[in-house]
């Protein structure tokens, strides 16, 4: 797992018939305290992430593959879930 900010989306003319119908977000890896950590990457959005949140990343090419239900496909990170925003304090 990853923790990432969204930076953008990705918008494709073409892409593999398995990922039709998916948003696909560029996501910054980022530290703990926010920080960014490696290389921008693009990751299946089945959550509605918005711009900046920060979302948590599932590597798990195999189970990517299986959500989008196609064995052959070149999904492999996918947002698992999204981080909610830090309270403010008193």
């Amino acid at each position: 797992m990853l923790l990432a900010r969204v930076e953008g989306h990705v918008v494709a003319t073409r892409k593999h018939a398995s990922l039709g119908g998916w948003r696909l977000l560029v996501c910054q890896p980022i530290t703990a305290e926010g920080r960014p950590e490696g290389s921008p990457f693009a990751a299946l959005d089945p959550w509605g992430a918005a711009l900046h949140q920060r979302v948590v990343v599932s590597s798990d090419g195999a189970w990517a593959r299986r959500v989008v239900g196609d064995p052959k496909s070149p999904a492999r990170l996918m947002i698992v879930g999204i981080v909610d925003p830090e309270e403010a304090g008193p």
